[in-house]
């Protein structure tokens, strides 16, 4: 008995100074679960739908999504971080955007950070993503935000009209590489490796940049695409894309505008023109939002204009949760034109 209760003690000893060898180490690691959740209802027509649809859709104002970050000091200012984060529909609890998008196709990487700024490696976003997110009064909308529509969102209809920007608002396969803040300025240095067998010539590169000082804001985008995303495989043809961007808030209102064109080696290329604004008033916002697309080509044939239109209001309930609804307008030269509606909830966690 005497033999066994000594060798507890020396077990619970043991125990002991593994906890305390083990807390300082998880004390400088954080892990968090994060995501967001949207839906709304209404009635949805883009230019060329033979008709509307009545709907209960996820992601009226915000793609639904949950994920996880993280981080550990490693010591003299040197972070490693990982994201993992997965988009799905709130409507149906299926997970994607669409039919066969990947699990974590809204981010997979795994980087380090520090006074040089920061660098990672994986699935990342896209050089357009941030400019053209932040730079539209309505966000990251891939259902009411004109800009958005026109860049990243086909319409499968008998408009045939395919979205400006190529490659996906993620790129897989990818470096990315920070700067430091310089007075509000920041860039952003993507290079994705096509890993396309006997062709390692074809890969995706861009850049971006994001200034902001007080009221002004202003923001510019450049890439070359050869590879589609997030499933890989070469694009139908390369494209060059660029888009210049400015905010200004004159606290009645905040101003926005963009320009931004795309060419491929092809005879097709698109001039987008948008602007925005957005008026406090009471605990939400009027947000309005106009952008205009000509498509001109040989592959097009005669040239095509599209011409989108939305006005809404967002309430915050709280720091988390806000309550939406928009009205939009949607043309396309020699198409039906469409006229959609939705009210929503957006919920962060």
């Amino acid at each position: 008995m005497h033999q066994t209760s000594l060798k507890l003690k020396h077990f619970a000893l043991a125990a002991a100074l593994c906890a305390a060898t083990a807390a300082p180490a998880m004390a400088q690691t954080n892990v968090t679960v994060m995501g967001l959740v949207d839906a709304y209802a209404g009635s949805m027509r883009n230019a060329g739908d033979a008709s509307a649809r009545k709907v209960v859709n996820s992601g009226g104002m915000t793609t639904s999504w949950i994920g996880f970050k993280g981080s550990e000091d490693l010591g003299g200012g040197l972070k490693a971080n990982f994201l993992l984060t997965s988009f799905f529909q709130a409507d149906t609890g299926v997970q994607g955007r669409f039919p066969g998008d990947t699990m974590w196709s809204r981010d997979a990487n795994v980087g380090l950070s520090g006074g040089f700024g920061a660098i990672s490696f994986g699935r990342e976003l896209a050089p357009h993503f941030l400019p053209t997110i932040l730079f539209n009064p309505f966000g990251d909308s891939y259902t009411f935000a004109p800009l958005i529509l026109h860049a990243d969102v086909p319409l499968f209809n008998a408009s045939g009209w395919t979205n400006s920007v190529a490659g996906d608002t993620g790129w897989s396969n990818s470096i990315r590489y920070t700067t430091p803040d310089f007075g509000g300025l920041k860039a952003n240095l993507h290079y994705q490796l096509g890993e396309q067998a006997g062709n390692n010539g074809v890969n995706n590169i861009g850049a971006n940049a994001l200034y902001f000082n007080g009221p002004l804001a202003l923001t510019a985008f450049y890439h070359t695409v050869e590879v589609n995303n997030p499933t890989g495989g070469p694009t139908a043809a390369r494209q060059k894309a660029w888009m210049l961007g400015g905010t200004y808030d004159l606290k009645a209102a905040k101003l926005f505008a963009t320009y931004g064109q795309t060419s491929h080696n092809i005879d097709l290329d698109d001039k987008t023109l948008s602007l925005g604004a957005t008026v406090p008033m009471g605990a939400g916002k009027i947000q309005a939002s106009w952008a205009q697309t000509k498509r001109e080509g040989t592959v097009v044939g005669a040239d095509q204009k599209r011409t989108t239109t939305a006005v809404g209001y967002d309430y915050d309930m709280s720091k988390r949760t806000d309550l939406y609804a928009v009205f939009m307008n949607d043309r396309i030269t020699a198409q039906n034109s469409g006229n959609s509606f939705g009210v929503g909830v957006r919920h962060r966690f």
